[in-house]
């Protein structure tokens, strides 16, 4: 008995299932990462001293200690815990956090990117201090940090990948059952990668046209 088998079109709907699931999670990661990331920019760039030693440290630990290290001890203290959660969850939650990390430094900075002199303009001009981050902080600043907030996005999907170890069916670990039961790494791997490729290169050459199109 052959205990191999070739790619059929069968695999199709396997494959797309990966397909879904890679591009489901990093948007997930990438939304509630972004919305997060706005969060603590902004509170780190009104904080005092204070406040952004501890907002930094704990930035800091999620940024240095490898994603896949984060995916596995969380996920293992879940269940040691007794409440196991979905391969889903799991990876959403580490990877949203990992996402927020970046991303917070990323609109801190769009923050402190916005004169002084703006703000003391828009509070003279009679707008309250809430007002005056809604409507002259948040998109000043946000409009000069787009091209940096897509490079952080597109290192989400690729990062992705890593959802895996935790038993998530994305797109990688879909082809490492193919491979196991097709013997086929090459076909399968090339074929991953232009799917990483078909999505992030688009996105990348979209991000440089908005960057030119904003220096003008």
């Amino acid at each position: 008995m052959n205990l191999f088998t070739p790619l059929s079109w069968n695999d199709a709907g396997f494959i797309l299932t990966g397909v879904w699931n890679t591009v489901f999670i990093s948007l997930v990661a990438i939304v509630f990462g972004s919305l997060l990331g706005l969060i603590v920019g902004f509170l780190r760039a009104e904080s005092n001293k204070t406040m952004n030693i501890v907002l930094g440290s704990f930035l800091d630990v999620l940024r240095s200690v490898p994603l896949i290290i984060q995916l596995i001890l969380f996920s293992t203290f879940i269940g040691a815990l007794g409440y196991p959660l979905d391969p889903f969850v799991s990876g959403a939650i580490i990877l949203s956090l990992y996402t927020m990390a970046f991303m917070s430094e990323v609109f801190r900075s769009g923050f402190d990117s916005v004169p002084a002199s703006m703000i003391n303009a828009s509070r003279s001009l009679g707008m309250t201090y809430f007002q005056a981050v809604r409507y002259v902080r948040i998109p000043i600043g946000m409009r000069a940090v787009f091209p940096s907030w897509l490079g952080v996005a597109l290192s989400v999907i690729k990062d992705s990948a890593l959802v895996s170890v935790i038993g998530y069916m994305e797109l990688l670990r879909t082809a490492e059952q193919l491979i196991t039961r097709t013997q086929q790494p090459l076909m399968i791997l090339i074929g991953v990668g232009i799917f990483y490729f078909a999505i992030s290169y688009p996105l990348s050459r979209y991000g440089k046209y908005v960057e030119r199109k904003m220096e003008i």
